[in-house]
């Protein structure tokens, strides 16, 4: 684990959620962690650029992204936002809120699919953000906490209802993303287990008894990527994360990784997450506090 500052929030431990309402000119807060889930709304912030984990990205005059991971490191940072009035809406509430049980009734279903989504991090697309951009508003008006309970219900179902998608990798942020067939998690563990070997579609294939024609396509079909691409993600993760955790220089982690090449390493890195992974280290390393 790294020494990311582990932010202690002001949520009460008698209280149901914490809602802050912030206008602001600048982002200072380090990048950081913590229990809470912890849904952000910004507005006015084209430019800003949000790190969930090992996604870098720079966000539009809208953002909404939910975090429900204890252990997903992210930030929004300043970037090329100059806007002088950027508006901040932050929900955190405990995992527990809603509990085991009601989470596992078929009204809750949607929000629950949503929480374990989130452990990767999710961000809403304009529409969902249009459709609950009221309620958030009111939230930060209403002074009776029982009428603010039901707006954050409300809320979190209105997005649950919608697009949203997943930011972190599964091999960074350490959780799964989707419950699939037997077949397909078996070779999914399989990767997971031998990524820094030389792996073939041959031998994923007889893995669980296909022909490797069959198998592309059905590894396509259930996961929407090829599996090159999907073995290229677990790997850019899982070097992600020591590049993070570890000063292991960086060819060793490229070649521990599974890569072959250094050149083609850096290269790849910086295609899928914008930055090199050198400058992806000193993202983390600028803003590491140890505790």
């Amino acid at each position: 684990m790294s020494d990311v500052l582990y932010e202690i929030s002001k949520l009460s431990d008698k209280d149901c959620f914490l809602v802050i309402e912030r206008h602001k000119k600048t982002f200072t807060y380090p990048i950081h962690r913590h229990k809470e889930f912890e849904l952000n709304f910004i507005q006015n912030g084209r430019g800003v650029r949000r790190i969930v984990g090992d996604s870098i990205e720079e966000i539009g005059d809208y953002e909404l992204t939910l975090i429900a991971g204890e252990n997903l490191e992210h930030v929004w940072e300043q970037g090329s936002c100059d806007s002088q009035d950027i508006r901040e809406i932050t929900i955190q509430f405990l995992p527990g809120l809603l509990g085991s049980d009601l989470l596992a009734r078929n009204q809750f279903t949607p929000i629950s699919r949503m929480f374990k989504k989130a452990e990767h991090g999710v961000t809403f697309p304009m529409d969902s953000i249009i459709r609950v951009y009221g309620i958030l508003d009111r939230l930060t008006q209403e002074t009776d906490g029982f009428l603010q309970m039901l707006d954050v219900l409300r809320v979190l179902y209105e997005l649950s209802k919608g697009d949203y998608r997943p930011l972190a990798s599964s091999s960074f942020s350490n959780a799964e993303r989707d419950t699939e067939s037997r077949r397909i998690l078996k070779v999914k563990q399989y990767i997971n287990d031998h990524y820094a070997e030389d792996l073939c579609l041959e031998g994923l294939a007889a893995l669980i008894g296909m022909s490797p024609a069959a198998f592309s396509r059905f590894f396509r079909q259930r996961t929407g990527r090829t599996l090159t691409a999907y073995i290229t993600d677990i790997r850019l993760g899982v070097a992600a994360r020591f590049l993070v955790d570890t000063t292991t220089n960086i060819s060793e982690i490229c070649f521990s990784c599974g890569f072959n090449n250094l050149s083609n390493f850096n290269r790849t890195f910086k295609a899928q997450k914008g930055v090199s992974p050198k400058e992806f280290r000193s993202i983390y390393h600028k803003k590491k506090v140890l505790i």
